[in-house]
């Protein structure tokens, strides 16, 4: 063979094996300029959009699709079907059904019902067919977008907002808020190394493209807004956002105001009018925070409940950077709106002032805005870890634990037995989470986190896989690998994944590189089963001087095992058996602790002996996880108090 022959062979050879190497994350990039005019006697708008779209992939894109979150919010839509089907199931006496849709889309009029309607778009000037999914318009384009080219989509479109049902809508009689607008401009859908993600609008979460927003908003002088982005033109609107002690809107030279909004780096835009809105700033060092509520004159406890809200954010902004990341934009708002809590980049819709909420609610600024899962299949990633943040900043805010909470509660009413059950089976931390997962586990509706989250056969099973079981994954990480560990792999996943939409695999690979501990079983057995933790202490005996214990797993789970023994003389001593599966150990605790590692428990062997060289008699009592992070279904078999 020549040299230019095998020279031609290595380049092919390179060639073969980079196809099926692994591709650098890339990420498509959107940038949104609209203006909307909106006739608030009518409830309608009219918008034109323009969105420069640079496909990073190295894909052939030969069509497109954007969400029309509006059109679910008519009678026979997919949501209003699945809401009324899901509501024939009874958990506990319950409809399963949301229960703030429940059947009211199937009601509404034809002035109360939200559409979107693209009146014309364009590519590059070149007018593009297009085709309605309900919720989804699929756009075959006339000419293919190339890999690393950039294309100019041009829309024009109306809208009418529906009444308020779910996150999005007008005149909530809970909140007075005439406009909470969410989901309301043809957004175009994801497309990533799986592909095209036109989800339709059935109940769950979301998935979007980042790049830039430049939104400008035409309507009655009297509204007030508060939105997504930084106002360009506050010197024109006043109400704070020129000054912080500003209180009016400047008059109106026109039959509308406009108000411009920019933010760069986020993937969705959402904003709120009423003309009673009150607005409330903070600035920060980096940042600038703004609660908008809806006045109610006179009532001055709702007023300090909103004070509360901004108060409450600044103090705990410090915490949330140290232990999650840096906030990189410049500015927040807590905004009234909506139909309990939902999270947008830079602002959040609340119905009202809970800080349980709001610090939920901000928390999504890290586990959605900035890292950016696809909520519909990793929504336990999302809702998950931001329930566990949640619980750390409310922590940190009362300067009480979960755990405390109960304590408290006991004290109230010692007589409780519920409360006195409770505080027998959570860890100190994210002990709502634990019960609450015991629960799913043992009712008969738990399904694998891997269900999309608009797939769950009952609201109930999704809400307690995405929000608790979520959390307990985080929590019960500190138990495998250590809570200090698991604190750094926190920091790492936000440093490493910012703006880049990772999985649950990305996360499991960064959590290894951390701790040089193998984890794809525990996503295996936590996210892709309901397979449940059971270990018992199943018996003891002593020979020949040496004590033994013998421990029986029960559930079909397997787990490295923390067994604590306690001695009549006070002292302790924990013994630790890693699991076969993590090649590798969890470092000390508890410096102040004696700890002894055993060999390694294989998880293919139901029970295990641990040895030690003392009288039986000196125990006091064995007690498997004393800290309580592992979710064990069945906690009574974990203690033997020794009586002798």
């Amino acid at each position: 063979m020549t040299t230019k022959s095998i020279s031609f062979v290595l380049v092919l050879t390179f060639v073969f094996i980079s196809s099926f190497a692994q591709p650098s994350r890339w990420q498509q990039r959107v940038k949104y300029a609209m203006n909307i005019d909106v006739d608030a006697s009518t409830n309608k708008f009219t918008g034109k959009q323009k969105l420069e779209y640079t496909n990073n992939s190295p894909d052939v894109l030969n069509k497109v699709f954007y969400h029309l979150y509006f059109n679910a919010f008519q009678p026979n839509s997919s949501m209003d079907l699945r809401s009324r089907e899901l509501g024939k199931i009874v958990n506990n006496g319950r409809q399963d059904w949301d229960g703030r849709v429940r059947d009211r889309i199937s009601k509404l009029t034809s002035e109360e019902i939200g559409y979107q309607k693209i009146i014309s778009l364009k590519v590059n000037g070149i007018a593009q067919p297009f085709k309605y999914h309900e919720t989804i318009l699929e756009v075959n384009l006339t000419k293919a977008i190339l890999p690393n080219t950039k294309v100019v989509f041009d829309m024009e479109f109306e809208a009418q907002v529906p009444l308020q049902i779910r996150r999005s809508g007008r005149d909530n009689p809970a909140t007075g808020v005439r406009y909470s607008m969410s989901q309301w401009y043809p957004k175009l859908c994801e497309y990533d190394y799986e592909g095209w993600h036109p989800t339709p609008y059935v109940a769950r979460e979301f998935y979007g493209v980042w790049g830039d927003y430049d939104v400008t908003i035409n309507i009655d002088p009297t509204y007030k807004l508060g939105g997504t982005g930084v106002l360009q033109n506050a010197n024109e609107i006043g109400w704070g956002y020129d000054a912080a002690n500003t209180t009016d809107l400047k008059p109106a030279t026109k039959s509308k105001r406009t108000w411009r909004f920019t933010a760069n780096n986020v993937h969705d835009f959402v904003w709120a009018a009423d003309p009673d809105f009150k607005h409330l700033t903070k600035k920060l060092k980096n940042t600038t925070l703004h609660v908008i509520y809806n006045y109610k004159q006179n009532d001055e406890k709702n007023d300090a409940a909103w004070a509360t809200v901004l108060n409450a954010a600044a103090t705990s902004l410090p915490f949330i950077e140290d232990n999650f990341g840096k906030y990189p934009y410049p500015q927040y708002s807590f905004i009234q709106g909506g139909d309990g809590g939902m999270e947008y980049p830079m602002a959040t819709l609340l119905s009202g002032p809970s800080l349980g909420t709001v610090f939920h609610e901000w928390m999504h600024s890290w586990y959605q805005m900035m890292l950016g899962t696809n909520e519909s299949l990793y929504y336990w990633m999302d809702e998950g870890f931001t329930t566990f943040a949640e619980n750390l900043v409310t922590k940190f805010y009362n300067k009480k634990s979960n755990k405390q909470q109960y304590v408290d509660m006991l004290a109230a009413k010692p007589d409780s037995k519920q409360l006195k059950d409770v505080l027998d089976i959570i860890p100190e931390d994210q002990g709502d989470s634990y019960t609450s997962y015991f629960g799913l586990a043992k009712s008969g509706y738990e399904e694998p986190l891997t269900t999309h989250a608009d797939h769950f056969n009952s609201n109930a099973a999704y809400g307690t896989a995405a929000y608790s079981k979520g959390a307990v994954f985080m929590e019960q990480l500190g138990y495998i690998v250590g809570a200090v560990n698991r604190d750094k792999i926190i920091i790492d996943y936000y440093n490493q994944w910012k703006f880049k939409h990772p999985n649950s695999n990305d996360f499991i690979v960064l959590a290894e590189k951390a701790t040089d501990i193998k984890l794809d079983w525990y996503k295996e057995y936590w996210c892709n089963t309901t397979k449940t933790i059971n270990y018992a202490i199943d018996s003891l005996w002593e020979e020949g001087g040496v004590s033994k214990i013998r421990l029986k797993r029960i559930g079909q789970m397997p787990m490295p095992i923390d067994l604590q023994l306690t001695f009549k003389d006070g002292t302790t001593e924990m013994h630790y058996m890693p699991l076969n599966l993590m090649f590798g150990e969890k470092q000390l605790e508890n410096n102040n602790q004696k700890r002894i590692v055993h060999e390694e428990w294989k998880w293919t062997h139901p029970t295990y002996i641990v040895e030690f060289p003392q009288k039986l008699s000196i125990l006091k009592a064995v007690e498997i996880d004393p800290s309580k992070r592992m979710a064990d279904v069945e906690r009574k078999n974990n203690l033997l108090e020794l009586n002798w």
